[in-house]
């Protein structure tokens, strides 16, 4: 098993940690870097979230998505994240078509996925427009078809969408979690 431990400034040292569900649930993202990481019960919350991420991912990996990451301040040493940020590879004739939205939707019983920004409801807490997948599930999980990210970064080159989920709010580098398919 993968050993999750957080850097200096709480996150995870850069790279691709390739953890099964079982996993994941184990590691240091949910029951703590050997505490509780909140006294609040946020190892429960973690645990829900991960459950919540867990449910989208088979639905992806149903369709033939197989590459799936998560990260965000889920994967970071947070009191209580806010939600699962991830990203998945798919292919762009399938997602502009329209099909992906299609096959996935069959299979969620809220139908929650979408990306298109009219679909956006506004969080009073968080103060954002938010996904439906967000407002059900709390996570939010965006196809990556080799577009940008519209961040730019040293010299005003643009991150392409994958290196974006790497990087830190200050621009330093953060690991990332594959999740592994298994049965």
């Amino acid at each position: 098993m993968t050993v999750l431990n957080f850097n200096q400034d709480g996150l995870l040292p850069a790279g691709d940690y390739e953890l099964s569900f079982s996993e994941l649930r184990a590691s240091t993202l949910v029951t703590g870097p050997g505490r509780e990481i909140a006294p609040n019960g946020d190892r429960v919350w973690r645990s829900k979230l991960v459950g919540n991420l867990e449910l989208l991912v088979r639905q992806l990996w149903q369709v033939g998505v197989t590459d799936v990451f998560a990260g965000g301040s889920f994967a970071q040493d947070k009191d209580h994240p806010n939600d699962i940020d991830g990203y998945f590879q798919c292919d762009p004739e399938r997602l502009f078509s329209g099909r992906l939205t299609r096959d996935l939707n069959a299979l969620d019983p809220h139908q929650v996925w979408t990306w298109d920004p009219g679909a956006r409801r506004h969080d009073r807490v968080s103060g954002k427009a938010q996904l439906p997948m967000w407002h059900t599930y709390r996570v939010e999980l965006f196809p990556h078809y080799r577009q940008s990210s519209g961040i730019r970064v040293q010299f005003g080159n643009e991150l392409e969408f994958p290196a974006a989920f790497r990087r830190s709010r200050s621009g330093g580098p953060r690991g990332i979690i594959k999740l592994r398919q298994t049965p």
